[in-house]
């Protein structure tokens, strides 16, 4: 009887704990792509001079190179945006991940140069959350294994600034930002490892 009970209660235990492991990675797939529904906002133009959308992320970017930021560019935010922020992550990671969080960037800052560092002097005073790297400031694509993986990088115009602090987290931001958005825009870049 009391070995019956025993794997019983192991087994209830593996289902508790499989049941949260699950949870757990539906919510955090969630990240960086439910501020806003598809198609309910006004689309913003994102370029890059370093790669087009859909093409290649070159290595000084990546943490195969130098991890810089690359430049990006925007074009199209309504006249009421009061600032941008920007969350760039990873789609085909197991769970989304999240390489750069920043935000209240002045809604006049249509280009972000190369190589932003994590001062905020950088970028006019605008404040960098912490990527899932765990630290402040951007991490580069640095995909496992010999896949590509595709890197989106989002911007949103915003009505408001957020009232969050440096090292806000990305699910910070995108609890603050709901509601808020203006337009949002999406330049995607992929890239492969070097072996």
């Amino acid at each position: 009887m009391g070995r019956r009970w025993g794997i019983g209660l192991l087994l209830f235990l593996l289902l508790v704990i499989g049941s949260l492991a699950a949870w757990l990675l539906y919510w955090r797939g969630k990240r960086g792509r439910d501020i806003v529904d598809a198609g309910t906002v006004p689309v913003l133009t994102v370029t890059s001079s370093d790669f087009a959308n859909g093409g290649i992320v070159p290595p000084r970017f990546t943490c195969d190179g130098g991890n810089l930021s690359p430049q990006l560019s925007i074009s199209g935010p309504p006249a009421a945006t009061k600032s941008l922020a920007w969350i760039v992550y990873d789609t085909d990671s197991p769970v989304i991940f999240v390489h750069w969080v920043a935000f209240n960037l002045p809604a006049e800052m249509r280009d972000l140069p190369e190589g932003v560092s994590s001062q905020a002097e950088s970028l006019h005073g605008a404040v960098q959350g912490k990527n899932d790297f765990d630290k402040i400031g951007y991490g580069g694509p640095c995909p496992p294994g010999k896949k590509p993986h595709h890197y989106v990088f989002n911007v949103y115009a915003l009505d408001t600034q957020l009232q969050l602090h440096e090292g806000a987290t990305p699910e910070d931001v995108v609890q603050a930002a709901k509601g808020h958005v203006l337009a949002e825009g999406k330049l995607v870049g992929v890239y492969t490892r070097r072996q």
